[in-house]
């Protein structure tokens, strides 16, 4: 069990800063690669940039929870949200786009 995750690529969990603008104020994430691949991912089936993808989910958060409490964790969670759907329900004949807009 453990070579499954041992063997993994280093660069996968290797971790990067990207620095964005969102609501008008600059801010620092870090996340491993593997989640920025994901989110990248993501963005590009909604027909978005990353940082326009970043900025509306941070604002549809605000909107429904009025705060963001820990948005680098949320976007993990985001990930591993559309990574388990993507997995479960393989039968969508537009990918994991068409999971994306079921979820909404």
């Amino acid at each position: 069990m453990c070579q499954l995750f041992a063997h993994q690529p280093q660069r996968d969990y290797e971790s990067q800063t990207r620095s964005l603008r969102i609501g008008g104020h600059c801010t620092s994430i870090r996340l491993e690669l593997s989640f920025w691949d994901t989110l990248e991912e993501i963005a590009a089936k909604q027909g978005m940039s990353l940082p326009k993808f970043l900025t509306t989910l941070y604002h549809e958060v605000l909107d429904h929870h009025g705060e963001v409490k820990n948005f680098a964790s949320l976007l993990r969670c985001s990930c591993l949200i559309y990574r388990a759907k993507s997995a479960a329900v393989p039968t969508f004949s537009d990918g994991p786009a068409a999971i994306l807009d079921a979820a909404e």
